[in-house]
């Protein structure tokens, strides 16, 4: 069985992870795969948005605790190499220039909702349930989780999170912001859908530059980010895009963008 799908259709292109029956648990080969995916989508220009969903009834169980399980057997859980292939993968998420969507499908748990905080988006059905699975199993995070958290929801309730290994539901995620919006089930496919529309016929080039603003912009001062603002106002300026939104202007109609 494959354990990613893939299509592109639109400018958007929909990634399910593709092994319901381990609740899509993250193995390496399935890690491997999603990375060189990413890394295909990124380079594509057909490929304006990306949305990140689960097949079955999880969104995603986390790390593959079998494929642990096989490692420890063999005394080789802290080399094999689980660890370091998730931060690649984490890592290249949250820096993809193009705009991300998590579509969460019942349970994000550990790793699994690492990944969904790598996203830029995060869209709950309502029946979708988090955990951060660490300590339940005497760990501390793994996948970035000590990182985002903090930054989406505070440190408390980051903390009641990680440290309490609480089951959140889709309403109380979105109370404290772990997500920005809750539908109904059946129509999860059909918000994200929406959503990834109206970002794939956005300007995605002016999205990479505010994207990479907002994720660098913690680390500097305000003088700092006014500079690092102009540089890509510049960028921006001298855009297909750009151009194409003032002749839109004058033309009164609205734009059609390119990403470029």
């Amino acid at each position: 069985m494959t354990t990613l799908l893939s299509q592109v259709d639109a400018g958007i292109a929909r990634i399910t992870l593709n092994r319901p029956q381990q609740r899509n648990a993250l193995d390496i080969p399935t890690l491997n795969a999603l990375l060189e995916l990413l890394d295909a989508h990124e380079a594509d220009p057909a490929v304006r948005v990306l949305v990140l969903s689960g097949e079955g009834r999880s969104f995603c169980a986390g790390a593959d605790l079998a494929e642990w399980a096989e490692a420890e057997a063999r005394g080789a859980l802290e080399t094999y190499g689980w660890t370091e292939t998730a931060h690649a993968l984490m890592n290249r998420l949250h820096g993809l220039a193009k705009p991300t969507i998590a579509a969460i499908n019942g349970t994000a748990v550990g790793a699994g909702m690492d990944l969904t905080l790598c996203c830029d988006f995060r869209i709950a059905a309502a029946s979708a349930r988090f955990k951060a699975g660490y300590t339940g199993m005497a760990y501390a995070p793994d996948a970035g989780a000590s990182w985002h958290l903090p930054r989406l929801i505070g440190a408390e309730q980051a903390k009641r999170l990680l440290f309490l290994d609480e089951l959140w539901g889709a309403e109380r995620a979105l109370a404290v912001g772990l997500v920005g919006e809750v539908c109904a089930d059946e129509s999860l496919a059909d918000v994200a859908g929406q959503l990834a529309a109206r970002l794939a016929a956005g300007p995605t080039f002016a999205f990479a530059q505010t994207k990479a603003l907002i994720q660098d912009g913690a680390s500097r001062s305000l003088a700092q980010q006014l500079v690092a603002e102009q540089a890509a106002g510049l960028l921006c300026g001298r855009s297909e895009d750009a151009a194409e939104a003032l002749r839109a202007v004058a033309e009164k109609r609205s734009p059609q963008f390119n990403g470029r």
